[in-house]
């Protein structure tokens, strides 16, 4: 079969899909459309031909617009630019609205699961919310972002979604050809750059010190944390889990609700992480902290059965052998804070199989401008 890559080609474009693109088909084949709307008429040009059934492209021109298609605030949210924005071109609502069609597809497709699909938005606005950055720097020595499923660099003047204390604190400046930036901006408004900067976060009524990952959007932190605790249904002297727990947000948030006559057990697999959550938990004498895989932890029988468990689990999702290992342990309370849709509905469709049934469901707007979505669900025995 011939390469597609680099035809162009009339298409109407259909439903949004996972990954910030849309649907078209064009002689029998799937195309998924970067820098389109659903409804709308466009000419696609594409960028990616593997063969097979489907191809990517990018609309480089809108024959027919969509009423909630908008011009980018960002020169370089085009075709053949940067690749960290999905829905520039959209408005705000129209952003959230596509992203709660993906989480419910999701759930619908892998986990049989039909709910309605509410994407809350954070405080603050689509711009100016990122508070952790990561560049790159081209061969000039100038910082920039990544064009999509590239590894060619796009040099920036500024980020509008990015928060002041970050971009424009690097871009004027020259960096080592090839290298990588991290860029944060804390909770005390300083800046850190490097690879482990060690910030200063505040959330759940805390102060945290940070090297890792914490929460790019400066108010997910506090609103996953209150999430948490409203839908725990802990009580005092009860036992609960906190896994993949980074630096221990959330198992603050239980070791609050058990008291110091309950236990909380978090498990991180990043060591210094692991060390952070121990060292920032100090004061609550009721929280163990283990360093180690959460696999390996459950499998060794770690800790007292919980009544409540809650996983933070990375993008891949937590799997059959973690949900397997929770589900042993007799639990009927489950809070599951996702950052991808779809390993959420492979996980509740596990889940499904123990006899667990997901009954909330809260999706939030933690990353707008791109496809990223983040969910809570609470899932019961």
């Amino acid at each position: 079969m011939t390469s597609w890559e680099g035809r162009s080609f009339e298409v109407t474009v259909g439903q949004v899909a996972h990954g910030g693109h849309c649907v078209a088909r064009h002689e029998g084949r799937v195309v998924f459309v970067r820098h389109a709307l659903p409804g709308e008429r466009v000419i696609a040009s594409v960028t990616e031909d593997r063969g097979g059934s489907f191809c990517r492209a990018d609309a480089v021109e809108v024959l027919s617009p969509s009423p909630d298609r908008v011009e980018p605030p960002c020169p370089v949210a085009v075709p053949g630019g940067c690749g960290g924005c999905d829905w520039q071109h959209a408005t705000w609502d129209a952003q959230r609205a596509l992203k709660a069609t993906v989480v419910a597809e999701q759930l619908s497709r892998l986990a049989g699961v039909t709910m309605p699909v509410e994407v809350e938005p954070l405080p603050g606005g689509p711009l100016r919310w990122r508070t952790r950055v990561r560049m790159t720097v081209d061969p000039a020595g100038r910082p920039g972002f990544l064009a999509h499923r590239s590894h060619r660099v796009i040099p920036v003047s500024d980020c509008p979604i990015s928060a002041p204390g970050t971009v424009d604190e690097v871009v004027s400046s020259t960096w080592a050809p090839g290298s990588s930036l991290t860029i944060a901006v804390d909770a005390t408004a300083h800046t850190h750059v490097g690879s482990s900067p060690v910030a200063v976060e505040r959330a759940a009524r805390r102060e945290w010190r940070v090297s890792g990952f914490w929460q790019a959007h400066p108010d997910a932190a506090d609103v996953y944390a209150e999430v948490v605790a409203s839908w725990s249904g802990l009580a005092p002297g009860e036992s609960a889990w906190d896994l993949y727990a980074g630096v221990g947000l959330f198992a603050a948030v239980l070791a609050e609700q058990v008291g110091p006559s309950g236990s909380v057990m978090a498990v991180e697999s990043y060591r210094p992480a692991a060390v952070e959550a121990a060292e920032n938990l100090s004061d609550l004498p009721q929280v163990r902290v283990f360093a180690g895989r959460v696999e390996a932890v459950l499998g060794a029988g770690a800790g007292p059965d919980p009544s409540v468990v809650v996983l933070d689990p990375p993008r891949r999702g937590a799997g059959k052998q973690v949900v397997d290992a929770i589900v042993a342990r007799g639990t009927s309370r489950v809070v599951y804070v996702a950052c991808d849709p779809a390993a959420l509905a492979r996980d509740v469709s596990t889940f499904h199989g123990h006899g667990f049934t997901l009954t909330r469901l809260r999706a939030f707007d933690a990353f707008p401008m791109t496809h990223h979505v983040e969910c809570v669900a609470l899932l019961e025995r």
